[in-house]
């Protein structure tokens, strides 16, 4: 019992803290599940092996350049040349315009193409706006190999390009369905007041796809993964500070702005907990729980991305309870994707989910309007997700 009630009280807090800090949630929830199940000298030498582990600190490094990326794409004028560039139908701009900012991973990325998305006509409902902003932004965030994805398929000790494999479907159910409740309707073309210029609308979108084709590269050239994705990272960044004219000194503002030592210790407090958990005896008395596979990577994996509208935060949790229940070998590519869909699908409507926020503080509408919008695409995908895992696992 006390095993169980431990195990409440750190994701409780884990909860509640990351709702303003989830670095910090992840630290307390970590320490609090060590302190009720491992040995004083135990715990700490879970510490030590996550504070040197070489693979983790690595992947922490890399993950915290991610995001002065985006922000010096935007500083240098970049983003806005892509943008202007656009000469689309409506439908095909309010579709890649959230689409291709949301791999940005900027705090409050939504406010940026949220303005943007007005540009497409003043016939368009703001809840409509809202939605499309909302459920766009997040359908190539989804297999983008360098957003949450990363991190995720580290935490399941998969490799990146082999889950990527069998979560891009989700992608395309994702985009299907929001063609049809979103932008089906809507008709015309952008206006074009100049001629485009190719230069500047493929120089950004080159920028961002280097970094995962340099990643890939050298991974297959055998060097260490996490060496390959730092590599490819630093590339991006360099190339964005030379084709975007930007100077060392100013990526001192940058810096200060983005905070990257907060995504660096993210990836830390993931992995503490994750270590911690795997050295308790929690895993033991999980396993005795009686749920089956599907109830735990569908429903509770999107009853988690909704309840804390995030999604390194859900898969931290589910995967240790996964591999105690399930064991190791259990987690394969395949339940991973289905796991991380599932997760996606809730995050994405949460109203906890800082996009949705934001989204719905811009164009002015409520909640309950939002969600009449994406409601039905995300039962239907969620029963998509569930019949194919039915008859895939």
């Amino acid at each position: 019992m006390l095993i169980w009630l431990s195990f409440i009280l750190s994701l409780s807090l884990l909860l509640i803290i990351a709702r303003k800090n989830l670095w910090l949630g992840m630290f307390v929830g970590a320490l609090i599940l060590g302190i009720f199940n491992l040995k004083i000298n135990l715990l700490f030498v879970e510490i030590a092996h996550t504070l040197t582990d070489v693979s983790i600190l690595l992947l922490a490094l890399a993950v915290g350049l991610i995001p002065i990326i985006g922000r010096a794409l935007q500083t240098s004028g970049l983003l806005g040349n892509l943008v202007n560039n656009l000469q689309i139908s409506r439908k095909g701009f309010l579709a890649f315009a959230p689409a291709f900012l949301g791999l940005l991973p900027l705090p409050g990325g939504a406010l940026l193409s949220a303005p943007m998305l007005i540009k497409a006509g003043e016939d368009i409902q703001d809840e409509t706006f809202a939605a499309i902003n909302v459920w766009f932004r997040h359908i190539l965030i989804l297999i983008y190999p360098l957003g949450a994805l990363l991190p995720s398929a580290k935490i399941a000790d998969l490799n990146l390009y082999s889950v990527l494999i069998y979560i891009i479907p989700t992608s395309f159910i994702l985009s299907i369905l929001g063609y049809i409740f979103l932008l089906k309707n809507i008709s015309g073309k952008m206006p074009a007041p100049h001629k485009i210029d190719y230069k500047k609308l493929l120089t950004p979108i080159f920028i961002i796809l280097s970094a995962p084709v340099i990643h890939v590269t050298l991974t297959k050239l055998k060097i260490m993964d996490e060496v390959s994705l730092l590599m490819g990272i630093s590339v991006s960044l360099i190339l964005t500070a030379f084709l975007g004219k930007i100077k060392i000194k100013d990526f001192k503002p940058i810096i200060i702005k983005m905070k990257p030592w907060k995504f660096f210790l993210i990836i830390i407090g993931i992995f503490l907990f994750l270590n911690i958990f795997k050295a308790s005896d929690v895993s033991d008395e999980i396993a005795k729980a009686g749920f089956s596979m599907n109830f735990l990577i569908i429903f509770i994996g999107a009853f988690l991305g909704f309840v804390t509208g995030r999604i390194q935060l859900p898969i931290s949790i589910l995967v240790p309870i996964f591999i105690a229940k399930f064991g190791l070998t259990a987690m394969t590519p395949l339940i991973f994707g289905i796991m991380y869909s599932a997760v996606f699908i809730g995050y994405m409507i949460s109203p906890v989910h800082p996009c949705v926020s934001f989204s719905l503080e811009f164009f002015e509408t409520k909640y309950k309007n939002f969600v009449k919008k994406l409601a039905l695409p995300g039962i239907i995908s969620l029963a998509l997700i569930y019949i194919a895992a039915l008859i895939l696992i």
